[in-house]
């Protein structure tokens, strides 16, 4: 009665083999597809990057992409950074990224304060220069995280290195959120303030520029008080910036 077994259960090993080798192999063909897609999700903002260095090339954010793809639409009126003024440029840079000019695509004198302030158990404060931030909205998603700002910094460096100072300053103003599917600084004017950019007083392009934290909250159009003393500061601040936006003239 056992012979009959053994021979059964010798007929079934090659079987039982050819099936953890097929397992094996399906194993294989799925990590390689999971690596060719990691490298392809990796290299895609360098290639992207290389691609928006040339000015006729008018990119979309991350964000945008999401309104379209939910049906929502979205407003972003492409404007060339010389036909923008000076109004709203120095203002945004001077709220969000004073030492734009300076660094390398992160600001490391910040950078070193957010990390001791995390280190002594205190409130984090904000150290996303425009680079930063242009990367972020160009490739990454929204919502905070360490794996995204560890993706930031690298990708921030490379763009800083591939593009003018010029050009990040005109991809910036003309993908950043300023409100619920209002996207760059002509469409926000024009919804704000029912004017070009270009024809902004310095007090408007501050309401602006002060409103870009916190978009789906903050209203240039009618600040409250704090954010009317933030406008007041960053006013000032831009009149003032001197040698400070000398990378954009």
């Amino acid at each position: 009665m056992r012979v009959p077994v053994v021979e059964a259960e010798k007929r079934a090993e090659p079987r039982r083999k050819a099936s953890r080798r097929r397992g094996r192999l399906l194993i294989r063909r799925w990590l390689r597809r999971l690596v060719a897609m990691f490298l392809v999700l990796a290299l895609l903002p360098l290639g992207l990057t290389f691609l928006y260095r040339a000015p006729s090339v008018h990119p979309v954010s991350t964000l945008m992409l999401a309104d379209l793809v939910t049906f929502r639409g979205y407003d972003r009126r492409w404007t060339p950074l010389e036909e923008m003024g000076s109004a709203v440029v120095h203002a945004v840079m001077m709220a969000e990224d004073g030492q734009f000019c300076f660094h390398h695509g992160v600001d490391l004198g910040e950078f070193r304060a957010v990390v001791n302030d995390a280190l002594s158990g205190e409130r984090p404060r904000g150290a996303s220069t425009i680079p930063m931030q242009t990367v972020k909205n160009l490739f990454l998603w929204s919502s905070r995280s360490y794996i995204r700002k560890a993706l930031e910094l690298p990708l921030a460096i490379y763009f800083d290195a591939m593009m003018s100072k010029r050009r990040i300053m005109e991809i910036y103003l003309n993908i950043v959120e300023w409100g619920p599917g209002i996207y760059g600084a002509e469409a926000a004017a024009q919804h704000y303030f029912g004017r070009p950019a270009k024809s902004l007083s310095r007090r408007q392009a501050a309401l602006l520029a002060v409103t870009l934290p916190n978009p789906h909250v903050r209203n240039p159009a009618k600040p409250s008080a704090g954010l009317n003393r933030l406008a007041s500061i960053i006013e000032t601040r831009a009149r003032r910036a001197g040698a400070y936006v000398g990378c954009l003239e």
